[in-house]
């Protein structure tokens, strides 16, 4: 029997938003829900309840304040937290923010992108035990669809998505290489939204497939199936990660605002375990469900679909190595500062106490034994 990749099958993933907002605010989650200053409280907890696996992020504008200066003072209760809580992290490199004297859009980007990587990884080397997990770019399909297309976030461009996606998908991979440069046994996590364009019904189907397919782009050129002069390869891509939320699956709009959501209960909703395999059939690789999760009452009816999903999947043969509660603490809203009840723990007391979501901690503890 192989073995498992990693520590846990339930994991539990730690919101590291650090983007701009066209605002000029900055978003910071980790600091909005005190996961820097309390992380051993916050990883012994998750060890608790059998997650011993987990997703976090290294802040880049933090570490790099100034041009080729890294000081990592800011993740060392996370990496430290971690490592002595006995819990394994996949590291997040960018996850949507960058410092502000970096110009996505320059070709000097994917350079200063993976001298930034070696430096992350020879500090992360040295604190971990085992394998060297790392996702160099959270959801690159959709932060240049936000930053590059919508202009929802930095770079807050607009009509600029396929040129940013190449952008990143430059940078993930000079970052890869340099993260080989340090530890050639790194590997690597690739997390993207999963979704399921619907046809609207009595109308051509071309554009909601078109729509469709578009989410495997990403992926196609990462491993070098697709534009090969990005740098792509077979082997930059290990495990792929797919973030699956309760609003993934809608019918065809061109305008977003216009999408009707085609929710879990729908009788035209297509089963997780179906679009799982659909990923798999095409990439060949392990798959691990990076992000899901859902809010207030929703969160336990959500979480035990998408385990029945996932059960039914590695039932049928299909490689998913893990399935990641996310967020796994609650946090402010990124647009509007409201309370998010979509964590396993709420909002951390001055003592980094945080009160659990009964329920769904009721069901995590039922929930520790992966299927076999």
């Amino acid at each position: 029997m192989q073995r498992p990749l990693f520590q846990s099958f339930l994991m539990g993933g730690f919101e590291c938003s650090t983007h701009r907002r066209p605002s000029g605010r900055r978003v910071d989650v980790i600091d909005a829900t005190g996961h820097d200053r309390f992380a051993l409280a916050d990883y012994r907890r998750l060890a608790h309840s059998g997650l011993r696996t987990a997703r976090d992020g290294l802040r880049w504008h933090l570490i790099e304040r100034r041009p080729g200066e890294y000081d990592f003072l800011s993740a060392e209760g996370q990496v430290l937290g971690a490592r002595q809580a006995g819990v394994q992290v996949i590291w997040d490199l960018m996850h949507y923010g960058f410092p502000d004297f970096v110009d996505v859009f320059s070709p000097e980007f994917p350079g200063i992108f993976a001298r930034y990587a070696r430096a992350a990884a020879e500090f992360l080397r040295v604190h971990t035990t085992g394998t060297l997990w790392v996702c160099p770019i959270n959801e690159i399909s959709f932060a240049s669809w936000a930053g590059g297309e919508v202009g929802y976030f930095n770079p807050c461009a607009t009509g600029r998505g396929p040129e940013l996606k190449r952008q990143l998908v430059r940078a993930a991979v000079a970052a890869m290489r340099a993260v080989r440069g340090v530890d050639p046994g790194a590997r690597f996590l690739h997390a993207e939204p999963l979704i399921r364009v619907h046809p609207v019904p009595d109308q051509d189907p071309f554009e909601a497939l078109l729509a469709h397919e578009g989410q495997f782009e990403t992926l196609d050129l990462l491993l070098g199936r697709r534009e090969p002069e990005l740098g792509g390869a077979e082997d930059l891509v290990d495990v792929v990660g797919v973030n699956y939320y309760p609003y993934n699956q809608w019918r065809h709009h061109p305008d977003p605002a216009g999408r009707e959501t085609v929710h879990f209960d729908h009788p035209d909703h297509q089963p997780l375990h179906e679009l799982l395999r659909e990923v798999h059939a095409r990439f060949g690789r392990p798959l691990l469900i990076s992000e899901t999760g859902a809010e207030d009452a929703a969160r336990v009816p959500w979480f035990e679909a998408v385990r029945r999903e996932v059960d039914f999947a590695r039932r049928s043969g299909i490689p998913v190595e893990g399935l990641c509660l996310y967020p796994i603490v609650n946090h402010p809203g990124w647009d509007d500062d409201r309370h998010c009840h979509n964590g396993v723990w709420d909002y951390a007391d001055a003592a980094g106490e945080r009160p659990g979501f009964e329920p769904l901690l009721r069901l995590l503890h039922g929930e520790l034994s992966p299927v076999s």
